[in-house]
């Protein structure tokens, strides 16, 4: 964000970067597929598959398309008005609208003889390790074999408990989750501003290289057709997510997809802030929620924090939840404040028995299975405020 040469040069290369991305995660919001009164806008979904087609024509990208849409598609059909705020009915428009907009995006990827792989995920399918390889190895597949998959959250069985909440973070972490070189997130604005598009005097930013540089701008959180679930908050919050895991990120309208995937100067372009994490941190951070709680007295905090050491049963003061080994916790300090998230060894009933006792004890009156950490620093990551 200025005009210096070398930072016009640092834009130039970031996009050129852009244009030659292998693997691409393009994730288009409800607002950019439907009619403010619900049901698929055919035309819309058209112009948005002829730009991912052509794009991806020649066979040197793949496409992971992340769609929103099965709720506003539903909407209509159902004789619902608007979206609506209860659960049930949610999952009701969901189940009606994922499989219109499923067939709406077969046949017009048809068009270019093009075929696409539905994948529905949950919270669950990336907290859990298991899932989480299982789907690693569909998208792999899927890629491999020339189709182009198109996500969604599974909103037709997802709970509130594993929910992601919206479709942004979704595609920050399939982002992460398929290896991507690109995340294009495409909603009815064209960039982020630095203040309300709709007043005069405001402008685009062009590029973002790190938080400061947007910490002073107000983001707003409603979308204009009122259809979707996220708004500029939550793709900004996912930029930021994709960034910070060695992704690079643009942000702008559907309508001008096709100058994005091009490298062109359209949108807000986030710069990668951060290296490719382990997959299982990135989720565990972003995707988990958490089936229990540790308290963790002061030395414990210290170990895990700030010597990034394993969590031993001596240095924990109480257990909450019901939870089993494998499952994500959060460890916390006296004060009841979330230092970490981790994957726990051991089920909640078996802890009680072990706190504040060292782990060759353990192993001496228990067995040598019980000589292990409760958290170990691999599968363990820190929260910050």
């Amino acid at each position: 964000m200025g005009s210096s040469g070398s930072i016009g040069e640092v834009v130039a290369g970031a996009r050129q970067g852009v244009a030659e991305a292998h693997r691409v995660v393009v994730k288009v919001g409800s607002s950019s597929l439907t009619t403010a009164s619900g049901g698929l806008d055919a035309d819309r979904v058209d112009a948005l598959v002829d730009v991912l087609a052509k794009s991806r024509s020649g066979g040197e990208r793949e496409i992971v398309l992340v769609s929103s849409g099965s709720i506003a598609a539903g909407l209509s059909p159902l004789g619902l008005r608007r979206r609506p705020k209860d659960l049930a009915r949610q999952q009701a428009a969901a189940s009606v609208g994922q499989g219109l907009l499923m067939a709406r995006y077969t046949a017009s990827f048809a068009r270019y003889g093009v075929r696409v792989g539905q994948v529905l995920l949950t919270s669950d399918d990336m907290a859990r390790r298991a899932h989480h390889r299982n789907a690693s190895r569909t998208f792999d597949q899927l890629l491999a074999m020339g189709a182009l998959p198109v996500v969604n959250e599974n909103d037709t069985v997802a709970t509130d408990e594993i929910r992601f909440g919206d479709n942004d973070r979704l595609a920050a972490l399939v982002a992460h989750l398929v290896h991507a070189d690109l995340l294009v997130l495409l909603s009815d604005v064209d960039g982020l501003y630095d203040g309300d598009p709709a007043r005069p005097g405001t402008s685009r930013i062009s590029e973002v290289t790190g938080p400061a540089d947007i910490a002073h701008v107000q983001i707003g959180s409603a979308g204009k057709a009122g259809v979707g679930t996220g708004g500029m908050v939550t793709k900004v919050e996912a930029a930021r997510i994709a960034a910070a895991a060695g992704i690079p990120v643009v942000l702008t309208s559907a309508s001008q997809a096709a100058d994005a995937l091009a490298g062109r100067d359209t949108g807000t372009y986030f710069h990668r802030t951060g290296r490719r994490s382990g997959d299982r941190l990135l989720w565990l951070q972003h995707a988990s929620e958490p089936r229990g709680a540790l308290t963790l007295d002061d030395g414990a905090v210290r170990a895990v924090v700030e010597g990034r050491k394993s969590l031993l049963p001596a240095g924990i003061a109480a257990v909450e939840g019901d939870f089993a080994a494998g499952d994500p916790v959060e460890l916390r300090d006296a004060a009841g404040r979330a230092v970490a998230r981790g994957l726990v060894n051991f089920d909640a009933k078996e802890l009680p028995q072990l706190l504040g006792r060292s782990t060759r004890d353990l192993a001496r009156e228990l067995g040598p299975a019980y000589e292990r950490e409760v958290v170990h620093r691999d599968d363990l990551v820190l929260l910050h405020d």
